[in-house]
Order: structure tokens, then sequence, then C-alpha cells
């Protein structure tokens, strides 16, 4: 519960204290005197977006303070709020910026936040119209059906198939591109395949043309060698002879000679070996225009191979394997489109389903809800009224589901309900709206568990702020309004700013808001009102001004029981 609130430099209000009471909490006053500022100020303690705008002109900050009672929010025990009472205060400076506390320690605005909505429940005046969007009725069917799990896990399947949808529309995008590159692969592996190199080919085919282009050359020098080594007179072979021979009679005479004989023995054997390796050398050398025919298209075709994909056959065998790894990530890719779209199609399969079974529980909260705002209705004095949830089917599912909503009503027995936007005025808007919250604060009583999302269904705010939920409606039916505030104010605390002596009438607690002008300032004024002076606020809202008459009449009207 919310026992005081101080304001200071907000806006045109300097320095204002008020303290609130249980049960229903009236603020009344002339149009402009400053209620909606004063709602607009716990919105901004409670986490509402700040402005510098805020601050009031000549001051270097705004402060907003509130005293609650911390047994309003089971989440203020949780970060070790305990005792009597609980301070929260949110000052705002330069920018926007600012800092906020709970009794003296620093926290964050969204943690402000969180505990804010435990704490306060606030309902604009403007609030009301956002039902002639048809857009924002699936939301509140959802709300009062607790089909927020429901709601998740759709919106969850519907991100994952739309993303996977997207990715099978690019696969087929690209189906042509990829098929022409599978194509231009296959063909240079092919091209380098049909080549059969080898890793040093290059090396040996230049080298055997060399020595082709050098065959007469080479046989000279051959025929040459071989002479001088052992065909010729005085070769080599033959001298080697005479000298082993000469040294080996020496050695019959000086064994010393032994050792000069055994190398030219050994020798021997070699100079006969070199020369048959000449020999047969000489018999290789013959001119061969085909084989040098072979040998040169050989190494164009290796030279050609070299130019598309790389220096050397050692580059060119590594394009190879890159086209190869990549060929074979593009026929992977080929295979993975065709269990994409089985995956697509299990999971849109998957997601209509859900889908469906969301629109079975949304009619099913939604028949509920038609019979429960009718009955709330017929408390705010619409005793014929009709309220029904108009549920319509799409072709396809959507980020919500497969279903439009739209709000009907008819106010009048006979009249088929059409959509608010055609047949509601503001008083009866006005009045769905305080009906719809009805419900939803009647289904938020009961605790629940968590959601996907780590939403906790927790009960009820201890305190309701009905900020002109009275706007277009009197007589009558402002009394039935004023009831119904009254049969909430007996389980919360209910704050109403209104223009309705019907609802002020019946304020357990009434708070007149003035502005107060001066030649150098403006300043905001709350009063309690009691015993003669409540009187006179009555009288006021009722003619305007205060007569015999009203006053009066605004004795019957607190005369009334409560």
């Amino acid at each position: 519960m919310l026992r005081e609130l101080r304001i200071k430099d907000f806006t045109i209000i300097d320095d204002l204290s008020i303290s609130f009471q249980p049960g229903l909490n009236v603020l009344s006053g002339e149009t402009g005197a400053g209620k909606s500022i004063i709602i607009d100020a716990l919105g901004v303690l409670l986490g509402d977006k700040a402005s510098q705008d805020f601050i009031r002109a000549g001051s270097s900050e705004a402060r907003i303070e509130a005293t609650f009672d911390p047994s309003s929010s089971p989440l203020l025990s949780d970060i070790g709020v305990d005792g009597s009472e609980c301070l929260i205060l949110r000052r705002v400076t330069g920018k926007g910026r600012g800092r906020a506390y709970i009794n003296d320690t620093p926290v964050s605005i969204t943690s402000i936040s969180t505990i804010g909505s435990e704490l306060v429940d606030i309902h604009g005046q403007h609030e009301h119209q956002g039902l002639l969007r048809k857009e924002g009725h699936l939301a509140l069917v959802d709300a009062f059906g607790r089909l927020s799990e429901e709601t998740y896990s759709l919106q969850k399947m519907f991100g994952e198939v739309s993303a996977l949808r997207s990715k099978v529309l690019e696969i087929k995008e690209k189906a042509r591109e990829r098929a022409l590159r599978i194509d231009f692969l296959k063909f240079q592996i092919n091209e380098i395949d049909a080549a059969s190199l080898g890793e040093c080919e290059k090396q040996a085919v230049e080298e055997e043309r060399a020595i082709l282009l050098n065959a007469s050359r080479l046989r000279e020098f051959a025929e040459a060698a071989y002479g001088i080594l052992y065909e010729s007179e005085g070769s080599a072979a033959e001298k080697l002879s005479k000298a082993a021979a000469n040294v080996r009679d020496m050695a019959r005479i000086d064994r010393n000679a032994e050792e000069g004989l055994s190398l030219l023995e050994s020798a021997l054997p070699l100079v006969e070996d070199a020369s048959s390796a000449v020999r047969r050398l000489r018999d290789t050398y013959e001119v061969d225009p085909a084989r040098l025919a072979d040998l040169d298209d050989r190494l164009e075709l290796i030279k050609k191979l070299e130019k598309k994909y790389g220096d050397g056959i050692e580059g060119i065998l590594r394009h190879r394997v890159g086209a190869m790894t990549e060929l074979q990530d593009l026929e992977q890719a080929e295979e993975q489109g065709d269990e994409f779209e089985k995956k697509l199609s299990s999971m849109e399969s998957s997601l209509a389903a859900l889908a469906d079974e969301l629109s079975r529980k949304r009619k099913t909260a939604s028949g509920l809800m038609s019979k429960l705002v009718v009955q709330e209705l017929r408390e705010l004095g619409f005793q014929k009224a009709d309220f029904r949830v108009d549920m319509k089917k799409r072709s396809e599912v959507g980020p919500t589901g497969m279903d439009e909503l739209e709000f009907l009503f008819s106010a009048n027995p006979g009249e088929p309900p059409k959509p608010l936007s055609k047949v509601a005025s503001g008083g009866e808007l006005s009045r769905i709206m305080l009906a719809l919250k009805c419900l939803e604060i009647g289904k938020r009583e009961v605790s629940g568990q968590k959601d996907k999302r780590g939403a906790d269904h927790r009960t009820s705010a201890g305190t309701l702020i009905f900020d002109e939920v009275d706007a277009g409606i009197g007589g009558v039916t402002a009394q039935h309004v004023g009831n119904r505030l009254h049969l909430l104010a007996e389980k919360y605390q209910v704050l109403c700013i209104t223009h309705l002596p019907q609802i002020a009438a019946l304020a357990d607690c009434h708070l007149r808001v003035e502005k107060v002008l001066s030649d150098e300032e403006v300043r905001v004024r709350v009063e309690y009102l009691e015993g003669e002076k409540r009187r006179e606020e009555l009288a006021r809202m009722l003619g305007g001004k205060v007569t015999d008459r009203s006053l009066k009449h605004a004795e019957e009207m607190l005369g009334i029981d409560k």
C-alpha cells in the first residue's frame, strides 16, 4: 500500500507531500490543477522513462519519494527489504539521468520497474482508447487466458521456421549458380586428372628433351671418351695394363711396390666399367624427332595447366585438392537443401498444430471472457449490453498464430454487436476498460508458476490507480462506476482521479488538488477534505458553483450508505 508520496521540483510542483489511506482515495480538482502530474510523477518513480523536461524551471534535479508497506511486494523481501516501511527515491537530473534508491540502497531502474509493477497498477486516462485498435484485442485475450507460455512458444517456433524458410529459399535461389560452379569444378578436376601428372614429371620431361635436342653432340662426346678410355690405340686401359705389368715386375724384386700394384689393378676394372658405361650412353644418343615432339607437347600441356591452376605440378595438384573440397561442399549443400526442406515441412506442420492448439485455447478464453465482461458491465450499469469476441482464422500462421480477434459490443437489446470502434462512445469505452481491468486484476489474484520467459504470475499490486477512468460518463452510470471502484477498494488501495461527484462521494479519503498562481510562480497544493470542505467540493463538482441547492445535493450524496 502507498502510504505517502513526496514530489519536489517536478514540472510545476515545487514541494508537495500527500498521505494516502486504505480503501478508495479520490483526487478531485479543476481541469489542469495538476492531478495527472501527480500520477506521472509516481509513474516516473516506479520506472517510467524520465526526461530533463520534468525538472522544474530553475532547479537542478527533480526528486520523487514514496513510502510503501513492504508486504505489498514479495520482491522487496527477495532483495532484503524487511521492516515496517519501504522508502523508494528517484532523482532526475540533467538529460534525464539520475539515480534510484530503496531504503537508501542504490538500485537499477530495471529493478525499480519490476518492483513497481508489484506495488502499483496505473491505468492511464487514455488507455481505454487502445480498445479502438483491434490489434491489441488479441493480447488482452491472451493475457486473460494466461496463454503467455503458448504464445511465447509459438513466436519462438515461428522465428525458427522463418529462419529455416529463408535458408531454403536462399538455397533454391542459388541452385543455378551452384550447378554452374559444380560443372566448372568437375571440368577442372577432370582436366587435371586426364593429364595424369607425376609429381616430378616436368623436370624429367625437360631433362629428356634437353638430351634429345643435343643427341648428336652427346654422341660425339661419348665416342671420344670411349676411344680415350678403351678403344683407341694407346687408350687409358691399355696404358694402365702396361703400367701394372711393369710394377708387377718391380714387386717381384721390391715388396714395397706391391701397394702401387694393388692400386693399379683396382683402377683397371674401373676404367673398363667407365668405358662400358660411356659406350652404353653412346648407343642411346639417337636423334628421335617423334619422341621430341611428344615431349614438346607434354611440356606445353604442363605449362598450360600451370597458367590456369598454379606454378609447377605441385601447384596444379594443390588446386585440384581445393577444387575437390569445394565440389564436395557444394554437393553436400544440395543434399542439405533436401534435408532442410524436409525439416521445414516437419516444422511447419508442428507450427500449424501449435497454432491450432492456441486457437482452441483462445476460443475457450474468448467465450469465458465475453461472459465475464458482460457480468462486469452489468455491475457498471449496462443491464442489457452484449460483449463478444469475434474470432477469425487467417490462411497462414503468423508470429501470433493464425487468429484475428476483435471485440464486438452492443449497448442496447435487439442491436447486433458491432466493432467497438464503430459503436462505443467515450463513456462506454471507459466502462468496458474498467470491466476488463477488473477481470485482469481478478485473474492475477491467483498465483501461478513462471512461464518460459521467466514471468512470474504473482498476486495483483496492492495499489490500483485509475486516472479519469470515468471520462465521458455521468448520472446513474457514474454511480455504477463508483460502486465498482468502491468494491475494488475493499481488497485494494484504490487511487482515482475523477471529476464526478458520484464517485468522489464514495471515497474513504478525498483529496483536492489546486493550482495556486502568483505573479512569480505557480504551485500545486493538495488538501485532505472532510466535513464542510468535502461537502463544498462535492457541491462544486455537481454544479460548477457552490449554491444552497448543490450543497443540499452534496449532503444527500454523502448520506448514502456506503
